[in-house]
């Protein structure tokens, strides 16, 4: 599979239910690490709910997935949330459902209900996406066979993520999945080359 969905910005759902308020946000994202920054920057905005549930799921086949009812009764919050990012098809998203509790308890179906409309309202209100599976790759060669390089990068339309020099050029490549194979022939090719996969 060469592509993903995804959203395409951050986006917001709200859901209220007997004095309850569930705030939902989503985020693209693509590593665990920015998941972690993400909870951390939201529990202390929204430092006095009492609830932070959350799912994740990232990357392709088999999918890295996380979900959490943080303290909400067992299967309650985080499930729900996740069976959202499912239902939509999405991957390298993270949906947090910041609850403030309203004085009247709403059960287990009821919580179910909740964090999944709050959740589905995010997606919603956001932009679904397609994007293309990325591949990084790092090439080296020596100086004179530089405009070679160079000539097959703009043909190919490859973004440069970082260049440094040292005994040899050292050039990291990004690369649409799609086009991987095509450009890895081609780049193969110049002999000179060395050609490793991120």
């Amino acid at each position: 599979m060469n592509d993903y969905r995804t959203l395409q910005d951050a986006s917001q759902g709200l859901y209220k239910e007997k004095g309850s308020k569930f705030i939902a946000i989503a985020i693209p994202l693509e590593t665990v690490d920015e998941v972690k920054l993400q909870l951390e920057q939201l529990r202390k905005r929204y430092h006095d709910a009492r609830h932070h549930c959350y799912a994740y799921r990232l990357g392709g086949e088999p999918y890295e997935f996380r979900y959490n009812d943080d303290g909400e009764p067992s299967g309650t919050a985080g499930k729900p949330i996740f069976g959202q990012i499912q239902s939509f098809e999405l991957t390298n998203i993270l949906i947090v459902v910041i609850r403030y509790f309203g004085g009247v308890k709403l059960g287990t179906g009821g919580l179910i209900q909740a964090y999944r409309t709050a959740a589905r309202a995010a997606i919603d209100n956001g932009r679904i996406i397609i994007k293309n599976w990325k591949v990084y790759v790092e090439i080296r060669f020596y100086y004179p066979q530089m405009n070679a390089v160079m000539r097959l990068i703009k043909d190919e339309n490859l973004r440069i993520m970082r260049q440094e020099l040292n005994d040899k050029y050292c050039i990291l490549l990004e690369i649409n999945k799609c086009n991987f194979e095509t450009a890895g022939k081609k780049f193969l090719s110049l002999e000179f080359l060395e050609w490793t996969v991120i």
